[in-house]
């Protein structure tokens, strides 16, 4: 029998996961939830959206799991909210894998994370919670994304790689072996990053250069 589950988030993100989780997983999307000021809508294709703060009354932890389908607004930082919130609560959290993403027998990936098509994940990789991997993507052997991350399509992370803690990748970038990213850091569509980075730092170009006076928390994504 399918699995029920809530998605958390009502935007594109939640319902290209309802799409995903619908048809690619053992999971059954009963609902959509919201915190209570942005609910404007009580359905979402053909299911409910319910107020965060009342899901228990729809949704017990013990009768539904729950996933967090909210993208990289605030450097991450409202998607890891919303995942330790209901963690708090006593939610399980889902994670999705396509069944056309390539993934190692020993590579972690932790909960509330989503793996889109076409990823390459190689072995011995590490993948922390609450991370998004869009389309695409390359992850080198030995290589650790940390906890909280959003990497958007057709990066290649080189082997020996570390993306930091709520860190943003933009499309089409590319990391030299070894290359440590810090914590808090923008990593600029096209960059090509060759050596570590410092934290709360925006990067562009190649080779990838911070931005002077750019501070990662105001970019907006």
């Amino acid at each position: 029998m399918p699995k029920p589950l809530v998605l958390i988030g009502a935007g594109e993100f939640a319902q290209i996961a309802c799409e995903y989780f619908q048809y690619d997983s053992d999971y059954q999307v009963m609902a959509f939830s919201v915190e209570r000021e942005y609910l404007a809508q009580s359905t979402i294709l053909g299911r409910p959206v319910v107020a965060l703060e009342e899901l228990e009354a729809y949704y017990s932890p013990g009768e539904a799991d729950v996933f967090v389908a909210v993208p990289a607004s605030q450097l991450n930082r409202l998607r890891t909210r919303l995942y330790q919130d209901v963690k708090r609560r006593g939610y399980r959290l889902a994670t999705y894998i396509s069944s056309r993403a390539f993934v190692w027998r020993n590579a972690e990936i932790g909960e509330n994370s989503f793996i889109f098509e076409n990823n390459v994940i190689q072995p011995f990789v590490r993948i922390g919670v609450n991370c998004v991997l869009w389309s695409g993507n390359h992850v080198g052997h030995r290589s650790i994304v940390h906890d909280n991350v959003f990497v958007a399509s057709h990066a290649v992370i080189s082997g020996y790689c570390e993306i930091g803690e709520h860190s943003f990748v933009g499309v089409n970038t590319t990391f030299n072996d070894g290359v440590k990213v810090a914590h808090d850091c923008v990593i600029g569509s096209g960059a090509v990053v060759v050596s570590d980075t410092e934290p709360g730092l925006v990067y562009v170009g190649s080779p990838a250069r911070a931005l002077p006076g750019r501070a990662s928390r105001d970019v907006r994504l």
